[in-house]
């Protein structure tokens, strides 16, 4: 679904917004967390929803505004940002946060960012720990199959190593400030091997639930 595939290159960037209602002593602790950290760190998926459907409302009423009798607005990218920033951290298995989802439960988006996310975390460095290589983050990422992650999504994700594996190679040998084309070449490759099942969780109903 191409559309699908465009509304996912501009609403998966903020999908850790949240953090910014986190403290940096937390979020930059170059050791493990402690419980209490931990439940500190994972609100930030409800801080960055409420942002952006804060933001999706206030777009409903300058909308309103601007189109005397015109109703309800709702801006599709704010709805499926705030979707992604808040269900990105729920599991397959249903052990995730911040609500427990399950399955199929967990809109197709979210399960996505989900692997993705956990990848380029993987191969990055941290301050908590050094890049791993690639060979290393997949055994990571083969290891939450079924448990983690959608065997779908793992299996459209392996399809497209290659290319994935090239473009973050690419990218990781340049600066942080990456050309619009060469983040819509990511999407696309990964995006182009998923499909959106009929069963997905609607924007409104992960919101809502």
């Amino acid at each position: 679904d191409k559309e699908f595939v465009e509304r996912m290159f501009v609403t998966a960037p903020p999908h850790d917004i949240g953090k910014i209602g986190i403290s940096d002593s937390i979020l930059l602790k170059p050791g493990k967390l402690s419980p209490d950290e931990w439940e500190i760190m994972k609100q930030h998926c409800v801080i960055g929803a409420k942002i952006l459907s804060d933001e999706c409302r206030a777009t409903q009423l300058l909308r309103g505004a601007q189109r005397e009798g015109s109703g309800s607005y709702k801006d599709p990218l704010l709805e499926m940002a705030s979707t992604i920033a808040l269900t990105h951290h729920e599991k397959w298995n249903g052990k995730g946060y911040p609500r427990g989802l399950a399955g199929e439960a967990i809109p197709i988006e979210a399960r996505i960012i989900s692997l993705a996310d956990v990848y380029d975390a993987l191969t990055s460095h941290r301050p908590y720990k050094p890049a791993f290589s690639h060979e290393k983050s997949m055994e990571i990422v083969r290891d939450g199959v079924g448990s983690h992650f959608d065997p779908q999504v793992f299996e459209a994700f392996n399809s497209a190593l290659p290319e994935i594996k090239s473009i973050k190679r690419k990218l990781s040998d340049r600066s942080p400030t990456y050309t619009f084309e060469e983040l819509r070449e990511v999407t696309r490759t990964v995006g182009a091997c998923s499909s959106e099942p009929k069963s997905a969780v609607s924007a409104d109903a992960a919101l809502s639930s």
